[in-house]
């Protein structure tokens, strides 16, 4: 059986459901039932429409809840309204669904979970595992969130720009469980990206797959980070790599730039290089001013000046760093790299172990505390 295709189905079927007159939460727990179902039925008893299954199938249970929680007459006006069977609307919801369970209100980690549930057709469980936290606490998070957006209705506007966030927050997660967090991320955005012409869409998908085209380089035994100027090149996909350049230029000839694309573009330069030394700095730093200048984040800066240290020398790159707060997150690693670079090797030791006890992450912690102990033994 094919688990993505079914998944796929999820958003339609929940939009059917409330074209139905079910509110969202119903329609949501019970096309997660009916879900379940499929899993167990289909790969014995394939049906020969999908789509319609689960429509009927989810119905039927939507039907038994309210049967099973309202009164004599709210029993009776549900069966009333059950629709005579017939073929399934083609009418197809998914785009309003990603907007709604991205609702700027939510937390990011409800969004995160709802967008799995609703429109990706995760089980609550598999989304448990992925965030490694009990199934019950995943269950109350997404509870909460269904409540807090209960009432707001499947036509009204959402923020693509939210959707697009919650999008790399789950791409950018990680992996556990039997589910591929980064893989799930890619298969909705491409989705998405079906649903709308939205170049900044098209940006946020290319900069997925780059970066996930460099997947099996990121990390040595033992979940070592390498970083990119040490990963073995020959393990990057290269499919992946033409695939996301294809969408990228297709998305930056519509002229709209947005920072997904920016991003992309910078990710592009990266994966067509052959080493570090063959990288196009000077267009890298372009890029960078073309992102500074629709974020105006500090986090570009402290980037584009690391780029800078490479373009024109690491001088110029401490120089662009003068100007940034010290306690941005990575200021200390981005200093140690381009005093190294500039020969200064006691000043980079003391600020790669500065930045190694300020790491958010044992990889990253081990790596800087191995770079300290590299640069030392220089001395």
């Amino acid at each position: 059986m094919n688990e993505s295709l079914l998944r796929e189905l999820v958003p339609a079927v929940i939009g059917v459901l409330v074209r139905r007159g079910a509110d969202f939460a119903s329609a949501e727990d019970a096309v997660q039932e009916a879900l379940i179902r499929a899993l167990e039925a289909w790969p014995a008893d394939p049906p020969r429409d999908p789509k319609a299954w689960l429509v009927a199938a989810s119905w039927r249970k939507f039907l038994d809840a309210v049967r099973a929680e309202s009164s004599r007459r709210g029993r009776e006006l549900a069966v009333e309204v059950e629709p005579p069977a017939g073929p399934v609307p083609a009418t197809d919801d998914t785009l309003r669904l990603f907007f709604l369970c991205a609702n700027p209100t939510l937390p990011p980690a409800a969004a995160v979970a709802l967008t799995l549930r609703a429109v990706g057709g995760l089980t609550t469980r598999q989304i448990a595992d992925a965030y490694l936290v009990p199934e019950a606490t995943m269950a109350q998070r997404i509870s909460r969130a269904k409540r807090k957006i209960a009432g707001q209705r499947l036509d009204q506007p959402g923020d693509l720009g939210t959707v697009l966030r919650v999008l790399y927050l789950v791409f950018n997660e990680g992996y556990g469980g039997d589910v591929d967090l980064a893989a799930e991320a890619i298969r909705l955005t491409r989705q998405l990206a079906a649903l709308t012409d939205e170049p900044e869409v098209a940006g946020l998908l290319a900069l997925m797959l780059l970066h996930h085209a460099r997947r099996a380089s990121r990390t040595g035994p033992g979940g070592r980070l390498v970083p990119l100027a040490e990963q073995d090149r020959s393990l990057w996909d290269t499919g992946l790599i033409a695939e996301g350049v294809t969408v990228l230029q297709a998305a930056l000839a519509r002229d709209r730039l947005g920072e997904y694309q920016a991003q992309a573009a910078i990710a592009a330069l990266h994966a067509d290089a052959r080493s570090t030394a063959e990288t196009d700095w000077v267009q890298i730093v372009e890029w960078y001013d073309e992102l500074l200048a629709i974020t105006d984040s500090p986090v570009v800066r402290l980037n584009r000046a690391v780029a800078i240290g490479e373009a024109d020398g690491p001088q110029a790159g401490l120089k662009a760093l003068a100007d940034l707060d010290p306690r941005l997150p990575r200021y200390a690693a981005a200093t140690a790299y381009l005093h190294e670079r500039a020969g200064d090797l006691e000043r980079a030791a003391d600020l790669y172990a500065e930045a190694s006890r300020a790491a958010t992450s044992v990889p990253e912690r081990d790596h800087l505390t191995r770079e300290a102990a590299r640069v030392r033994q220089l001395l």
